[in-house]
């Protein structure tokens, strides 16, 4: 019922936004109320998922089981993912006659500072993880709460009671998410209509689609031949099919709505468990998911990097493709998941290719579309890995 629910905001949002245009702007605050409330989970929630997830595993060399397989899982659909957005690039060729006289590189992503590998790096560690949690850094959040739960592991009796409480708390924030769920509907209705407003309505919309079209069909094709191929491994390794699709299909459609794979992680890891994974790969796998998987940003970065290359006329040879390959899938491991990241990381994959920065001034107009649909393969992608790491693992997480 819920379901149904959902899509019919989504299905309502997208038939006001297009038709009533900027006048949805007056709902804005009802997405953002919806959004923020989800938000407002994300913290306390990955402490207690992932404290007491690993904590559960036991023996302290499980995490690291664990851990590696599903780095070595994440790492390899994203590099499948960027492969696939190069073929379909190179087969389409979308930038071909593309005007680039008018460009400019938005001031916010012009002024952000260069971000390195190195950066990446450091961003796993933060020297204040009350700020980290303040300003949404997950990744640090994170390791911190794995380098905890090991800890506690190895404390006996008197880690008990913290533990405990790790478990409690998850409960509650899982009841929690249950509970606002009931806005979704509204929410994503807000979230939808408000956003299309904001792009002047349906004809607006359309004619900015117009303009760059070819560039959009390609990415939605690679988004979906990689969203069955992640289907296909499920089917592979662990006998589930669409079944499991329809049990996550109320994060997927959250997915769109909210642009956030950081967002619609509470609700992401309930369907994960009303689907029947098994808990201690849903606390610890579908958070590191929602910060280091991000297959949907790989693919649409190779794609979008290929498509500015092609409207410059720059002739991009196999080595500067391989440069391409290896710099989208490690620069997605560095985007946040927030509405709109994978602009920010691009600029490391050209960079590193030697285009103009400028080019990201033709993506704009239909990026915010575009970000709807890589988030929800985003998203598929995490809860895939979930499902994949339960079932390898020499013995059931539980």
């Amino acid at each position: 019922m819920l379901l149904k629910a959902i899509l019919f905001g989504a299905i309502a949002g997208i038939f006001c936004g297009w038709y009533f245009g900027p006048a949805m702007q007056s709902v804005a605050w009802i997405g953002e109320l919806f959004l923020n409330a989800l938000k407002m989970l994300i913290v306390p929630l990955i402490a207690a998922a992932v404290i007491s997830g690993i904590s559960s595993l036991g023996d302290i060399r499980k995490l690291g089981r664990v851990g590696g397989l599903t780095i070595l899982y994440y790492a390899s659909t994203t590099a499948l993912a960027v492969f696939i957005g190069l073929v379909v690039v190179n087969l389409i060729q979308p930038g071909h006659g593309i005007d680039t006289s008018t460009l400019n590189i938005p001031e916010e992503i012009s002024q952000r500072p260069p971000t390195t590998f190195a950066d990446i790096i450091l961003n796993l560690v933060h020297p204040n993880i009350i700020a980290a949690a303040a300003e949404t850094q997950l990744l640090p959040l994170i390791v911190f709460c794995l380098l905890f739960a090991a800890a506690l592991t190895t404390v006996g009796d008197r880690g008990k009671p913290v533990l405990a409480f790790f478990d409690g708390l998850n409960e509650v924030m899982m009841k929690l998410v249950i509970w606002f769920m009931a806005l979704a509907p509204v929410g994503i209705f807000a979230l939808i209509a408000a956003r299309l407003g904001a792009a002047g309505g349906g004809e607006a919309f359309a004619d900015e689609l117009a303009a760059v079209g070819l560039y959009v069909i390609t990415v939605i094709i690679g988004l979906t031949l990689h969203f069955f191929l992640l289907l296909a491994i499920l089917k592979l390794l662990t006998h589930r099919g669409r079944e499991y699709l329809s049990s996550l299909a109320r994060a997927l459609v959250t997915s769109f709505g909210t642009a956030s794979s950081s967002a619609t992680l509470p609700l992401t890891m309930e369907c994960a468990l009303e689907a029947g994974v098994d808990k201690r790969a849903v606390r610890f796998v579908l958070p590191l998911g929602s910060t280091v998987n991000m297959d949907g940003t790989a693919l649409y970065e190779a794609v979008a990097v290929m498509f500015i290359a092609q409207a410059y006329g720059y002739d991009m040879g196999v080595t500067q493709q391989v440069i391409i390959f290896i710099t989208a899938t490690l620069a997605a491991i560095g985007a946040a998941g927030i509405p709109q990241a994978g602009l920010v990381t691009m600029l490391i994959v050209l960079s590193a290719v030697n285009l103009p920065v400028e080019g990201i001034g033709l993506l704009l107009a239909v990026d915010w579309f575009l970000d709807r649909i890589r988030t929800t393969v985003n998203v598929w992608g995490d809860s895939v890995g979930a499902a994949v790491i339960e079932k390898v693992l020499p013995q059931p997480i539980e």
